[in-house]
């Protein structure tokens, strides 16, 4: 499935170029100094990202940083947030997406002529957000939220999270294709650890089963941190080899504080990164999907109201994965192959295996998830070494899904 979507007259999509939207804050709390404006130079900043090429500029009057203080009210948002929004409404080449997680600093902000809004909170401090969106007919994005803002820890949780959030639009029968989804890349809690993060980069492709633009807040955050152990305003660097691998996996949308830079780094991996495969006709269209975890493909099955036993039936067997077995004997690997043949799966085998001249063997698996759980059950029980490589089949599926076996690391 392409995406592509008409934001407020902004193309965005697989299709368009990615989008860079500017960050702007009002607020003197937050984590990154350097992105703190006044108001008498507010204007300038704003149109200096307009002509570097911001798409978007998001303007935040109280910061959404979990450690931010003092904590402001919302009073003292909407007096930061109202001028500022009076000084740019008709003088910015750009959209003017609104960062706040309160209904009524939205929608005066929205009556003061801003486009978009940017809820950090999913729709969860304030539910009313949902009817603002409706009332105004306006794009929002929406960041992976279940009780507080980015509390979601684990690919899992963030893919669950934006599913519900979606389900909750469309139950109020508003469009939601007019959604930006925001997988919640930060500390946003304490409990969250930098791992997971690396796994939200790595899996960012997984966000494409929703069929919506994605948006990739990245920039000087806390898990570039984490590897180089410098202050925000030295993770320049970091955040734009982040930014690179995002944009490979389909970013349509990319938060920055530093446009220029992040520019030439977005036309770079966006030059790189692959075109999905899809034919139109008429009103139909064909298109290949990429499933890399099974939950990502419940997920699509549900959105096309496939039933919730269904999906869970079916999408093991959407994942198919390749396992290398070495130097095992040739009857335990003419086993397996045999084994996996009934499954529907196959393996791959030298030539003197089969004619049983040689002694020792490395055989290629190839199956679905699925098949191979079929197949270490059976392996399980058969005679030989056949149960210990069963372990081991299963030991490397189960790596291969464990967040902090793939990206726990010295840091």
């Amino acid at each position: 499935m392409v995406i592509d979507v008409d934001i407020c007259g902004l193309k965005v999509g697989d299709e368009h170029p990615v989008r860079l939207m500017g960050v702007i804050n009002l607020s003197k709390e937050s984590f990154y100094k350097g992105s703190v404006v006044d108001n008498d130079s507010l204007l300038d900043v704003a149109q200096k990202m307009s002509d570097d090429g911001a798409a978007i500029i998001d303007i935040g009057a109280r910061s959404t940083w979990p450690l931010a203080k003092p904590v402001i009210n919302k009073e003292e948002e909407l007096a930061r947030m109202i001028p500022a929004l009076d000084i740019l409404n008709d003088n910015v080449d750009a959209l003017i997406s609104v960062d706040t997680v309160y209904s009524n600093v939205a929608e005066e902000s929205l009556k003061h002529g801003a486009d978009i809004i940017n809820d950090v909170s999913g729709f969860t401090t304030n539910p009313q957000m949902i009817d603002i969106m409706a009332d105004y007919d306006c794009p929002a994005v929406v960041m992976a939220s279940e009780k507080i803002p980015g509390d979601p820890i684990g690919m899992d949780a963030i893919m669950r999270s934006l599913a519900n959030i979606i389900d909750r639009v469309e139950a109020k029968e508003i469009d939601a294709d007019k959604l930006i989804l925001d997988p919640a890349i930060g500390k946003w809690t304490p409990e969250k650890d930098p791992v997971f993060d690396f796994e939200t980069i790595d899996q960012f492709e997984s966000l494409k089963v929703f069929g919506k633009p994605l948006l990739a807040a990245i920039s000087r955050k806390s898990c570039i941190d984490a590897v180089l152990h410098k202050p925000a305003s030295e993770r320049l660097y970091g955040s734009l080899a982040a930014t690179a691998l995002v944009v490979h996996k389909g970013a349509h949308i990319i938060r920055t504080h530093d446009i220029p830079e992040t520019k030439d780094v977005v036309e770079v991996a966006n030059a790189i990164r692959k075109r999905d495969s899809s034919v139109r006709s008429r009103d139909s269209e064909v298109s290949l999907i990429d499933i890399t975890h099974p939950d990502d493909a419940e997920y699509l099955m549900k959105s096309m109201n496939v039933t919730d036993t269904g999906a869970k039936v079916m999408k093991k067997k959407t994942v198919s994965k390749v396992i290398r077995v070495n130097n095992i004997s040739t009857t335990e690997a003419l086993i397996i192959k045999q084994e996996i043949l009934a499954r529907g799966g196959d393996a791959a085998l030298e030539r003197d295996a089969v004619s049983h001249e040689t002694e020792k063997t490395d055989v290629l698996i190839i199956g679905t998830l699925l098949q191979f759980e079929k197949l270490v059950h059976k392996l399980a029980y058969q005679a030989r070494n056949l149960p210990l490589i069963a372990e081991m089949i299963a030991e490397t599926l189960e790596n291969d899904m464990d967040v902090k076996h793939r990206y726990q690391r010295e840091l």
